[in-house]
């Protein structure tokens, strides 16, 4: 045996291999020491023939599943070798791997994406795959890793299959250190045009790719590449994988990995949780099918008003009718997870008791299509039409399948009927000779008892042993009984147990044989899922909109961003009290950027998180959180707030900030939106100060892009007399002595004082230091030179540069010089005192 695993452990050696040996998954050696740690199992070890025992630990069969999915999640391969023959007794049973599972490839309730990347000729062919919901597409990118990594971060991968050109490249260390993403490279054999262009025709049944939209031969690598790796480690044909979505980056508005994380659209910044994003926010679907496909069109908005104003239509009509809106729901929450049954059918792994889960959600199908018979937007009535309520494979379960003990059903098949019949009548058969032989013997404890060794027998206690009739022949002697058979028992044994091995046969034959019926028609299945999650999502926006008193927008493509009365919607939904709503007018003239000034905690980051969310949701087919909104289409959402260091690539916080605004500048066109924070504080003043002022200058002059700009520099809001298109809007404050409220208003005008002490108070700092922070702040004040004296200074000292020192202190107008100008003066005084 430990030959046969030896001989196998051999071909996966980067695998934890799961022997199966009866009822258990037993682990050897280095894999039974990994797994027990992971685990958190116990250690044992097992005799295999040699000096020293081996280490082995072990997980039960029905329950493997959770120990895989822990193993997986720890970025470890797994390696399930199944008996692929029945047990001989004789020799030692044939065993094989009959699947890999990866990261990529485990089936749970979350999307896994396992991604493809191939890069030659400066093209990226990106291939995305998740089995679970049997998803693949692909798409083409040409030119920057900027853009691939903003795509692939997209996907979340957890594996990532590269070719040998990305190895130790920025890409590379982005799935490493951003996305924590198991990395696989791909064999350089595979990477050839004509064998990947033959197996992907072969796959799709095809005479040319150029059918499905496949043309480029980095592309098409990429999309082989990936069906290669599934298919070896999946260890079946992928018949369920009959359609790839080629998809063009550009068709959607464009978020990149820093504006997704900022914005906190599906999980938060510090807790990495759902709870608390704008994905919890929306999230009101019944099933996980819809929660998965929210999440999907999240991530990429729309930006066609066409089929924005369809999803916004159909919202509309569920809002306008709560009773259907409702009863769709009730119908939905009895909905299961579609796709994860069929990736189990697809993959083997199937039982039948998600046949029967499959079978109870095909049965609410009828009534969700009566619901929707009069229906009036079009995206509805396409649900409607499309959706197959599946009879045909209703009732091949539903005839077949046992509710309540989960195998063949009586009447499916007669042989079955007459093995169970055998196995039931043997039953009695045996009460009766038990009864018979009790009242023949007068032992009146006989019982008649069962194991694997000796199949049925007859027991007798020590006591009654002179009471055995000589015909009883004895097998076994133990401490307290003896054991005897009788021909008569031995013949029932022998129809009993080869119904029971005839039937467990047969069932697994008959059962097989409905999984491969149900398998011819799982695109018909995978449709029905994909219309049940688009009805998910139109009714989770329309319960959102109703509970949280959303409006429908109004798209355009005049670049006009009218809101009135937006809102947070994340941060209203947390907050007990009322939240402060805000008006929002962005144009591309007279107020093309938004100069927002005000002090720390004031709630400028708020606001303008707070235009983008409502400007993504708009793009997404959802209502807003205003009381009316115009919203002019853009085509990317750029944020840069906040900032850290990246430690591991070795860049400070103003590195990190000034590569998010030169990706910014780079690719923003005049139909994006730019969410820019307190750009320039990572540095000197007037460093900052410049750079800030400078790329206000550049958006207008070469981008002309819709702008909301947050600044401390208070200098900065002077600009807006030299171009008509930049406004002055400040958050409003009410100053009570020495303290202050924040009121959360926008209004036009700017603040000229940044209130950092009274901000200082209420986070707590000791009054100790409030105070001396105030009587530093007079000193300051009271710090004055006259202004323009010119008069001599007499001195011991006569050096002349003595002398121009003292004469370029006096000449400071200390009660109108700016900031600015005083960050350079003492740059000049340094100079001087140096010299």
């Amino acid at each position: 045996m430990m030959k046969q695993y030896f001989e196998i452990k051999e071909k996966y050696q980067n695998c934890i291999l799961f022997f199966r040996l009866g009822d258990f998954y037993e682990m050897f050696y280095e894999d039974a020491i990994l797994a027990s740690k992971v685990l958190e199992i116990t250690l044992t070890q097992r005799d295999c023939g040699n000096k020293q025992k081996a280490p082995m630990c072990g997980v039960p069969h029905h329950s493997a599943e959770n120990y895989i999915k822990k193993l997986v999640q720890n970025g470890h391969k797994v390696a399930l070798c199944e008996q692929v023959e029945s047990a001989s007794t004789n020799n030692i049973v044939k065993r094989d791997v009959i699947r890999v599972v990866t990261p990529g490839t485990i089936i749970d309730d979350t999307n896994n994406y396992i991604l493809s990347i191939v890069h030659l000729k400066n093209k990226y062919g990106i291939s995305i795959c998740d089995i679970a919901s049997c998803t693949w597409k692909t798409t083409l990118i040409e030119g920057g890793v900027q853009r691939v990594t903003d795509e692939i971060s997209k996907y979340n991968p957890v594996e990532c299959l590269i070719n040998s050109s990305l190895i130790g490249s920025e890409i590379d260390r982005f799935l490493k250190n951003q996305l924590n993403c198991l990395i696989e490279l791909i064999p350089e054999y595979i990477l050839d045009y004509d064998l990947s262009n033959v197996k992907l025709i072969e796959h799709f049944n095809i005479l040319s790719l150029e059918g499905i939209g496949l043309t480029d031969s980095t592309q098409i690598i990429s999309c082989a590449s990936l069906f290669y790796y599934l298919q070896d480690t999946q260890k079946v044909a992928l018949e369920h994988l009959n359609k790839i979505s080629n998809y063009n980056i550009n068709s959607t508005m464009i978020l990149d990995h820093s504006t997704r994380t900022n914005l906190e659209l599906t999980q938060t910044l510090r807790e990495k949780t759902k709870k608390g994003s704008l994905l919890a926010v929306l999230d009101s679907t019944e099933t996980p099918m819809g929660s998965r496909y929210l999440k999907d069109i999240l991530l990429n908005p729309l930006i066609s008003k066409n089929k924005i104003t369809k999803r916004l239509d159909a919202t509309s009509e569920l809002v306008d009718n709560v009773y259907l809106m409702t009863e769709l729901k009730d119908a939905l929450k009895m909905i299961y997870d579609i796709e994860k049954m069929v990736a189990k059918i697809a993959y083997g792994g199937c039982v039948p008791k998600h046949l029967l889960t499959l079978k109870n959600s095909i049965r609410i199908l009828p009534q969700i299509k009566h619901l929707l018979i009069e229906v009036k937007c079009t995206e509805l009535k396409k649900i409607y039409n499309d959706l197959d309520t599946l009879e045909d494979i209703y009732q091949l379960i539903d005839s077949s399948i046992d509710e309540e003990v989960g195998i063949i059903k009586q009447g499916y098949n007669e042989e079955i009927d007459k093995l169970k019949a055998i196995k039931e009548q043997g039953s009695s058969w045996l009460v009766n000779i038990e009864v018979r032989e009790r009242e023949a013997t007068g032992i009146k404890n006989l019982k008649i008892k069962y194991n694997r060794v000796f199949g049925y027998f007859l027991e007798v206690t020590k006591s009654n042993i002179n009471l055995v009739p000589d015909s009883y022949i004895r097998k076994q002697t133990l401490s307290n009984c003896e054991r005897y058979i009788i021909q008569e028992l031995k013949d029932i044994e022998e129809d009993i147990l080869g119904a029971d091995e005839k039937l467990i046969a047969l069932e697994n034959e008959i059962f097989t044989e409905i999984k491969d019926t149900i398998k011819k028609h799982i695109s018909r299945i995978l449709d029905v899922s994909k219309n049940i999650s688009k009805l998910d999502i139109y009714t989770s926006f329309a319960d959102v909109a109703i509970k949280q008193d959303y409006v429908k927008p109004t798209l355009t493509t005049d670049g006009i961003i009218d809101i009135k009365d937006g809102r947070h919607p994340v941060i209203e939904n947390i907050l007990k009290h009322s939240f402060i709503s805000n008006d929002t007018a962005l144009n591309q003239t007279s107020e093309q950027i938004l100069l927002i000034t005000g002090p720390n905690m004031a709630g400028k980051s708020t606001y303008m998180r707070q235009v983008a969310l409502i400007v993504l949701m708009a793009q997404i087919g959802s209502f807003v959180p205003a009381t009316s909104a115009s919203i002019g289409i853009v085509d990317r959402i750029f944020t840069r707030v906040g900032a850290a260091d990246d430690l591991a690539s070795g860049k400070s916080t103003f590195m990190v900030e000034m590569m998010e605004v030169a990706n910014i500048l780079n690719n923003a066109t005049k139909n994006s939106l730019l969410i820019l924070d307190e750009i320039g504080r990572g540095t000197s003043t007037l460093d900052g100060l410049s750079i800030a002022q400078s790329i206000i200058e550049y958006i207008t002059h070469s981008i002309g892009a819709k702008t909301l700009f947050s600044t401390h520099y208070h200098e900065l809001t002077d600009i807006v007399s030299e171009y008509s298109n930049i406004k002055n809007y400040c958050v409003s404050i009410k100053e009570l002595g020495e303290d202050i409220i924040f009121l959360h208003k926008i209004i036009k005008g700017r603040v000229n004082k940044s209130y950092g002490v009274q901000v200082a108070k209420l986070a707590g700092l000791p009054q100790d230091v409030l105070n001396r922070a105030y009587e530093i702040i007079r000193q300051q004040n009271t710090i004055a030179v006259k202004p323009n004296n010119t008069e001599a200074v007499t001195s011991n000292n006569t050096d002349e540069k003595a002398d121009k020192l003292k004469t370029t202190i006096q000449n400071i107008d200390v009660m109108n010089i700016t900031p600015a100008i005083a960050i350079d003066m003492i740059y000049t005084l340094q100079n001087l005192a140096n010299n």
